[in-house]
């Protein structure tokens, strides 16, 4: 297959607190060392563009967003971007659609390509939908006439018809992103970068959204899709690659770098008690403190037995008293589908917090095919205000053998994702 994208040690760098690249004192200083002969002084330093609490901490004003990333995706390949809040995935994006430049290395493309990096990419609020559908046309290169046969269908699929003659800044911002994203998918880019946008709208335009990105593959198109809904990378990809700290850490498989990637989510070894720094949300009123996994599985990393009860203790600070708090427990597979879900609100009702800590403990009846599943841990208000949320920061490997397996049964095949307890009568 042909080579349309082609990343070459792509490199962007930053200098923190500024909008731009840099000072006006540190381009006469690049200038002067490339009258010299000599190589940037600013590129010689820099941090990981790390966000999380690990400690890793420099002195440098600048951070690298992207690092020595080099990749190339071939003609009609649909290939998920993926990895955490900071990794350098947006930035990837701005430098693939030409907002921004790489300090380093040199991406090439062939064709035209469509962006929808952001709600609104592209429009002008105070031009209708229907004016900005040609104006984004017009931007991809397209003749008014080749727009034109594509209008009907592009208003059909945004369901924004009876606003298209309105002034898009009086769109709310699902009206925005379905408009957008019709606009990008029908007129016939041979490159569809889409980010996370889609997560603006709803479940049922999100899967009509991903069916056509399927069908603008089909047509032998190249799509690139960020997003943290693995369940929808799983679902539209065949190939991933993951970002970590600015570095492509992984290039194969979906299925492999979901894996990967979820796995990298807890940077500890899941053996007994659980650090608890990586948080994906948290208001600064309650934490999550400690995090234990009793089972005598544990002991030794983080797998369990076919069938074994999953017992888990945690313990949570909170700075305010609360009478209607909802702690949460999920379970998910390794696509991100959730498959089950606990809280003590389905029995006991809302938890009335009267001290500085709160202790629970919870044993989950464990179900699951053999394989490897992620807990996440939230504290909720009865409003909905979330306080505290953890999520894919627990690791669980459930064996094929159970820990009495005296019968000699090896569950050794995974149809599915849960064993249910049924009653068999044969006659």
């Amino acid at each position: 297959m042909s080579s349309v994208i082609q990343a070459e040690h792509i490199s962007k760098q930053y200098k923190l607190g500024f909008v731009g690249m840099s000072s006006l004192a540190d381009d006469m200083q690049r200038l002067m060392a490339k009258l010299k002969g000599n190589e940037d002084p600013f590129l010689k330093v820099g941090e990981v563009n790390k966000r999380d609490n690990s400690g890793m901490k420099g002195d440098s004003k600048y951070v690298w967003a992207l690092r020595d990333v080099n990749f190339n995706i071939n003609h009609g390949e649909i290939v998920g971007i993926i990895g955490k809040n900071g990794a350098g995935k947006s930035t990837l994006l701005k430098i693939l659609s030409r907002v921004t430049e790489p300090t380093k290395g040199k991406l090439r493309y062939k064709g035209r390509l469509a962006s929808l990096l952001e709600v609104g990419t592209g429009f002008h609020p105070d031009l209708s939908g229907r004016d900005n559908v040609f104006l984004n046309g017009a931007i991809l290169g397209m003749k008014k006439f080749e727009i034109a046969s594509k209008l009907d269908e592009i208003i059909e699929f945004s369901g924004v018809a009876k606003y298209i003659d309105t002034p898009v800044k009086r769109y709310s911002s699902g009206m925005y992103v379905r408009l957008a994203f019709a606009v990008a998918a029908h007129l016939e880019p041979d490159i569809l970068v889409i980010d996370e946008v889609l997560a603006v709208g709803d479940i049922e335009f999100q899967e009509k959204c991903i069916g056509k990105m399927r069908d603008v593959a089909g047509n032998g198109r190249t799509v690139l899709f960020v997003s943290h809904n693995m369940a929808a990378v799983k679902s539209l990809c065949k190939r991933a690659l993951v970002l970590q700290d600015g570095a492509l850490a992984f290039d194969g498989s979906v299925t492999d770098g979901i894996s990967y990637y979820l796995s990298g989510l807890n940077a500890s070894e899941n053996r007994g008690q659980i650090e608890t720094h990586h948080r994906t949300f948290n208001t600064g009123k309650a934490f999550y403190r400690k995090i234990e996994l009793t089972n005598p599985e544990f002991v030794n990393g983080n797998v369990i037995y076919f069938n074994e009860t999953i017992s888990i203790k945690c313990e949570i600070e909170f700075l305010e008293h609360y009478s209607n708090v909802m702690f949460d427990v999920r379970i998910l597979s390794i696509e991100g589908i959730e498959l089950a879900h606990t809280t003590n609100a389905y029995k006991n009702g809302y938890y009335n917090v009267t001290s500085d800590r709160v202790y629970f403990e919870l044993d989950i009846e464990n179900n699951f095919q053999p394989g490897k599943y992620f807990l996440t841990f939230g504290a909720h208000l009865s409003d909905g205000l979330t306080l505290d949320y953890l999520e894919n920061l627990v690791e669980i490997n459930i064996l094929n053998v159970s820990n009495n397996n005296s019968t000699g049964i090896i569950y050794d095949f995974k149809l599915g994702y849960v064993r249910p307890n049924a009653s068999w009568k044969i006659n």
